[in-house]
């Protein structure tokens, strides 16, 4: 894969299906270098094999959902401003109408039970700010008052000038009469400028008006109550806490639903009840006694009584089993819910008394799902593609007797015996899946997808490091480039990865793995690096890379490896190379590199460096790359998006300063108009420009050998 195929990278949402279960609709969006932008569709899956259909063509559709009758397809659309807006259409076909007008769009809607209104959120701008006014651009906005710690986020901004709020609207009948603009002497004629006169669009009456987010609304199963998400009340400040609410249409008010006097403090998402109304289900990571010990805490899975909300339990094991990926799927029978575990996020049924099932599985990254009668479908990526869309399980499945008469209660860490993988469980293997759509076909057939070998090496102290290596075409040895992932608690997959496959095509043999701290291995092993940074973490990664070049030489050149990591894995790596000086070069993307000035200039710099290095100043600069800069003598690229306000850029120019006043060979490589999310989900035309400077820094500090340029180029034409 080369920088310029970025374009062809098609990823997926979550299905929607259809009540009758004849057909599933995604939505598939990809980078565009003509736009440089994201564009995309939405396609109707049928089930029945005769294969997808582009069913709109708007710049960008995103978030495709069937009304509960069948009736109706609701979904999002932005135009090139970016701001998406809520639009239906007839389900059966037809010309989509939209249904808002959101200063800053709408992120998020959910049908009612009888499919006539629509909850949905959209953040709600104060007058004068964000273009609401004429004639006062950004830069001329009043000042902002700040009182309270939580009050940015990477990618949004400032949050208390615009918080996410919510609205509820009556849907209109796509048999009326299409709106159009009065003219001439009817215009004339009307009243002053009423809204619902004027766009023709229908009046959303506003429900939440607290100056904090209010995020994923959903509907009870009655209709009569919203259930979300929220902070409450807005003054809160000092703890991560947040619970999920209830709020009665009937003007009952709100109610709080979790968070309950003398329970575990909890950080609470995705509340929903079941089909029946009966369970309340929501998934929620404890906090500590502080209400911040967020490091390494797996999500679970609660249930409660809908009527009786103090009453929860936790139905999944919060040490072996993690839910981060979310939402919930309520079902019949229970929930579906997603696990990350192992490099792979694997779709789990999970029964109200607490029994699981693993529906899909496998080596590949489930990233959603949608349930209708007795039909399963999901979304996910594997090792040659970037998105499709498969059938798996029925409900006869969802309530088939567990083989073994106790639940399953998933996989398990390093330390433990028992194991939920699909393969392993008999009833598992019973299930039928057939893959509806792959949209990667493109890709495979333009450029050469490489599988990335799975590896288990042991440390010097036996711990087990989980990795993959994914190899560049031809015979070796080849350079090679060691790879640190975010988080920290995160994981490397399996699944397609942009960076792994555009290094191999390169000529370099990339090696990537799940360290301790990592998630998808157990609470113990994410957890072992609080206030201990930069220790078995570094231990596990030099490991990994060593057992990889002793098992493989005649696939890895031991003379010739890089280093390079973003966020947490910058951290490490420059922790590393101040450390470890065999390395022909690094690379330190969006870094967490100084624990101190991090406190006050990163969105969640109040707690998540108080947390991870603990506050003792001694051991905070025991942990900190900033540091030891001084020990560096690895030349560095320094790469940063200048909108980072997860990693403040500051990090970076502080860095990077330190080096060249050194005397070490760096670089500093700077985004305009870029977050943290730049290699995810920055513009397509940086995005390849980032790749190529990689490339660039590479080649020049770490050079391929002309074999490995004849093999690179050999392999993408065979590809």
């Amino acid at each position: 894969m080369q920088p310029r195929d970025l374009d062809l990278l098609n990823s997926v949402s979550t299905p929607t299906l259809h009540p009758d279960g004849d057909r599933c609709v995604v939505a598939v969006t990809r980078p565009d270098f003509r736009a440089d932008a994201y564009v995309g569709q939405l396609w109707s899956l049928p089930l029945d094999g005769r294969g997808p259909r582009r069913i709109t063509r708007g710049f960008r559709d995103t978030d495709p959902l069937f009304s509960p009758n069948g009736k109706l397809l609701g979904f999002l659309r932005a135009a090139q401003d970016g701001r998406a807006q809520l639009h239906i259409t007839d389900a059966a076909g037809g010309e989509p109408l939209q249904l808002t007008d959101q200063p800053l769009g709408v992120s998020w809607f959910r049908f009612s039970p009888d499919s006539r209104q629509v909850v949905f959120a959209a953040r709600v701008p104060e007058s004068g700010r964000y273009g609401t006014m004429d004639g006062v651009p950004a830069p001329a906005e009043d000042p902002r008052l700040v009182t309270r710690l939580n009050y940015r986020m990477n990618g949004v901004g400032y949050l208390a000038d615009k918080p996410l709020q919510i609205f509820l609207l009556e849907l209109p009948d796509l048999q009326d009469e299409p709106w159009v603009p009065a003219v001439g002497r009817v215009a004339q004629d009307l009243p002053g400028a009423d809204a619902g006169e004027g766009s023709g669009l229908p009046t959303a009456r506003q429900l939440t008006h607290e100056p904090t987010d209010h995020a994923t609304p959903v509907f009870s199963a009655d209709g009569s109550r919203i259930l979300f998400t929220a902070s409450l009340p807005a003054g809160r400040d000092g703890d991560l806490v947040t619970d999920a609410w209830s709020l009665d249409l009937a003007g009952g008010g709100l109610q709080r639903l979790t968070n309950a006097d003398g329970a575990a403090l909890l950080s609470v998402s995705h509340p929903v009840e079941s089909p029946d109304g009966s369970q309340l289900y929501y998934l929620a990571g404890e906090l500590g006694e502080n209400g911040l010990d967020f490091v390494a805490r797996n999500t679970a899975l609660y249930t409660a009584p809908a009527g009786n909300p103090e009453s929860s339990r936790r139905l999944t094991d919060v040490e072996n089993v993690d839910l981060a990926e979310g939402p919930v799927v309520p079902v019949d029978s229970g929930a579906l819910v997603f696990n990350r575990t192992r490099g792979r996020v694997e779709l789990l049924h999970v029964s109200a008394d607490g029994g699981i099932r693993p529906l899909a599985g496998g080596d590949r990254v489930v990233i959603g799902a949608a349930a209708a009668g007795d039909t399963v479908a999901i979304a996910y990526t594997d090792a040659d593609t970037a998105g499709a869309v498969a059938v798996v399980g029925t409900a006869a499945r969802l309530t088939a007797p567990d083989p073994d008469g106790a639940g399953n209660q998933g996989p398990t860490g390093h330390d433990g015996a028992a194991s939920s993988r699909p393969g392993e469980d008999p009833a598992a293997d019973e299930r039928t899946e057939r893959v509806l759509a792959d949209f990667s076909t493109a890709l495979r057939e333009r450029t050469r997808v490489v599988p990335p070998e799975e590896l288990v090496i042991e440390g010097p102290d036996g711990y087990p490091v989980h990795g993959w290596l994914v190899r560049p075409a031809g015979d070796g040895p080849h350079p090679v480039l060691l790879n640190i992932h975010g988080g920290p608690f995160a994981q490397y997959t399996g699944a397609l990865f942009d960076e792994a496959q555009v290094y191999a095509a390169a000529g370099y043999a990339v090696l990537m793995c799940n360290p301790r701290g990592s998630a998808g291995y157990g609470q113990k092993h994410g957890r072992v690096i609080k206030e201990a940074m930069g220790t078995v973490d570094m231990t596990d990664v030099l490991a990994f890379l060593d057992g990889c070049l002793g098992l493989h030489p005649e696939i890895l050149d031991p003379g010739r490896v890089g280093i390079m990591g973003g966020s947490y894995g910058g951290y490490l790596t420059a922790w590393i190379t101040a450390h470890e000086h065999r390395f022909a070069a690094a690379v330190v993307e969006r870094g967490f590199l100084d624990p101190v000035s991090f406190t006050g200039s990163a969105d969640i710099g109040w707690f998540f460096g108080g947390q991870y290095t603990g506050t003792d100043p001694e051991r905070v600069a025991g942990q900190s790359p900033m540091a030891k800069v001084g020990q560096a003598r690895t030349p560095t690229l320094v790469l940063h998006s200048e909108d980072d306000l997860r990693c403040p850029v500051e990090q970076a120019q502080r860095y990077f300063a330190a080096l060249r006043m050194n005397g070490i060979p760096a670089e500093l490589l700077l985004f305009p108009g870029e977050n943290h999310e730049l290699s995810r989900s920055g513009t397509p035309w940086h995005r390849r420009q980032r790749f190529e400077h990689i490339l660039r820094w590479w080649h020049e500090h770490l050079p391929v050998s002309g074999a490995d340029q004849h093999n690179a180029a050999m392999g993408v034409a065979a590809g």
